[in-house]
């Protein structure tokens, strides 16, 4: 088995979950744009999803919502904890986005908002190689990440994150088995620059 590519995250998370779900984990925190990026890839989205890290899970209650076949899952169990007591409705199990339990082909689109802002450079192949593998050819992925100029490490409020330019980042998607349709970048006076990438499992 793979070591953890991301060390120490799920108990940060774990011992900070109810604050960050008090401060983030709903959908009235969300902003528009995000919103709007993931309404637009949802509609396309054919067949089972994955919300891939999900954290207090509103996301994968928004894509229920949307009448998706959605599951979530996240490595920190007091995340998962909360996910099942506020959408009961909604299948959200711990799991790891490193070594995902779902068969070879089996998805039709993964949403990774976020949640994998703390591999390490040398290690984010891990994920994006597991996404590629649970992807049907021709699934999509949508990644949500922290822009920057280069790659480099910040202080996120919980742990460790990287900033990735986009282009690096979809070189990384390229090598692990996905086209890149589109990029985006949000720049917003106050905040860390943000980026999206969406991107489709190779058919070959």
């Amino acid at each position: 088995m793979q070591p953890p590519s991301t060390p120490g995250v799920a108990s940060a998370y774990s011992t900070r979950a109810a604050e960050y779900a008090d401060a983030l984990g709903s959908m009235d925190a969300v902003h528009p744009s995000d919103r709007q990026l993931v309404d637009t890839w949802a509609r396309t989205a054919a067949g089972r999803v994955l919300d891939a890290g999900c954290g207090p899970g509103h996301w994968t209650d928004y894509l229920r919502g949307l009448g998706l076949d959605v599951r979530g899952i996240d490595i920190a169990p007091e995340f998962v904890a909360h996910a099942r007591a506020t959408y009961p409705d909604t299948t959200i199990d711990i799991g790891d986005i490193d070594a995902i339990d779902e068969r070879d082909g089996s998805l039709g689109g993964i949403l990774a908002w976020f949640s994998t802002i703390h591999h390490e450079p040398s290690r984010i192949p891990v994920p994006l190689a597991e996404f590629a593998r649970v992807l049907r050819p021709g699934g999509t992925l949508l990644l949500g990440f922290f822009h920057g100029t280069e790659i480099e490490p910040f202080d996120h409020a919980v742990i460790r994150a990287y900033r990735w330019p986009a282009t690096a980042l979809s070189a990384v998607l390229d090598a692990a088995g996905f086209d890149i349709i589109e990029t985006h970048r949000r720049t917003e006076r106050g905040h860390r620059d943000v980026g999206a990438i969406l991107a489709e499992r190779r058919t070959q």
